[in-house]
């Protein structure tokens, strides 16, 4: 079943991106141009997506980047003293 007329994109299509790792329909339109031209299909794509666990999410989450670059900072900097002292 086409879910996008404008470019002829598939569910069949989107659902192959999607497990390619596109999570959002902004990545479906990179990957495809789905929903880029009348955008009457972004729902449906939006629908097929669901609210399934991503992989990339995580890692384009702002909370989760913060969180993580902080996390990293702190045990660089809880290293350093030990290497100062084994010297």
């Amino acid at each position: 079943m086409y879910v996008c007329s404008c470019f002829g994109i598939t569910e069949r299509q989107v659902r192959e991106h999607a497990e390619a790792g596109a999570c959002t329909p902004r990545q479906i339109a990179g990957a495809c141009k789905a929903g880029t031209d009348c955008g009457s299909c972004v729902r449906k794509i939006q629908a097929l997506l669901g609210r399934g666990a991503c992989p990339r999410r995580e890692a384009l989450d702002p909370v989760v980047l913060t969180t993580a670059t902080a996390t990293a900072a702190a045990t660089a900097a809880a290293s350093v003293p030990a290497a100062a002292e084994a010297a």
